[in-house]
């Protein structure tokens, strides 16, 4: 079994990052497989050193260990040109010029209705989807997305094994057909101008490429892991098995986030935490774990 970590040094983790470390590692620990670390800072403009050498600090002083050298995600960017240039070549990508403003309007408009959400917000209304040709030379300073509807007329439906739990419960062997695809997530962004990727993008490059069997992350992403399969679909890549696990909240019942720097680990750390006390603050067992 090989899982990995993957955070962003965009902030200080905290105590939902513990126990996403945590979980994947005593997932290998218990088979005898591989942790990995994986640093995702393809936006640089939020991407900061200290961050990242925070990170390094705070796992460490949970115990944990990878193995070196850590694959630092804006070192991989001809990698995510590469699939890029496939699915343009098979004619399921299209530029996009909508802001963000643009999208909630059009998806507001009284003969839509209420605009729906899916794993990236408000699902795309399609403005530019029919706008511009798909041939020649792909875009590299354009907002790209994927004809969603396109894709799944190749694919049908999107099938993943669940060991952990969505928000539902969902659990076991998760089948979304094509109509839910179009519907509720819609023409997702593949590469932003100012990345020349996105996230949904290059997880599943690294994914491939570091081997990872398992993927554990938190369930807050089990609505994007269809959006994952279908582009391993697409690029011919390996689905791991995924474990989505549950989210450590705030005592007024919120999901942390980074801006939540109380519940930063360097705070515990300063004010004289252990490790074992981080791990029962969050309800992990020593050498185990807790969907």
């Amino acid at each position: 079994m090989i899982t990995r970590f993957a955070p962003s040094p965009t902030g200080p983790l905290h105590l939902g990052h513990a126990f996403s470390a945590l979980t994947a590692w005593a997932m290998a620990q218990a088979s005898g497989g591989t942790f990995l670390l994986r640093i995702e800072d393809i936006d640089q403009s939020r991407a900061r050193p200290e961050w990242e050498a925070l990170i390094y600090e705070d796992l460490h002083w949970l115990g944990l260990e990878w193995p070196e050298p850590v694959l630092r995600q804006s070192e991989r960017l001809a990698a995510y040109d590469t699939a890029l240039d496939k699915l343009w070549a098979d004619g399921i990508l299209y530029p996009c010029s909508c802001s963000r403003r643009d999208i909630e309007a059009a998806a507001s408009a009284p003969q839509e209705g209420a605009p729906l959400l899916g794993p990236d917000g408000v699902v795309y209304p399609g403005t530019c989807r029919n706008t511009q040709p798909r041939t020649g030379m792909r875009p590299t300073d354009a907002v790209l997305r994927l004809d969603t509807a396109a894709a799944m007329a190749q694919l049908e439906a999107v099938t993943f094994d669940e060991t952990g739990a969505g928000p539902k419960g969902e659990t076991g062997e998760i089948t979304t057909d094509r109509a839910a695809m179009v519907q509720t997530i819609g023409d997702v962004v593949l590469a932003r101008r100012e990345m020349g990727t996105s996230y949904h993008l290059s997880v599943v490059v690294d994914d491939a490429f570091q081997q990872v069997s398992h993927v554990t992350r938190g369930m807050d992403l089990f609505e994007a892991t269809p959006i994952h399969v279908v582009l391993q679909r697409l690029l011919d890549l390996p689905t791991p098995a995924y474990h989505h696990h549950r989210l450590i909240r705030d005592a007024q019942g919120k999901r942390l986030a980074k801006r939540d720097d109380a519940r930063a680990i360097r705070l515990f750390r300063q004010e004289g935490w252990t490790p074992d006390q981080v791990r029962h603050e969050i309800g992990v067992k020593s050498g185990g774990f807790s969907p």
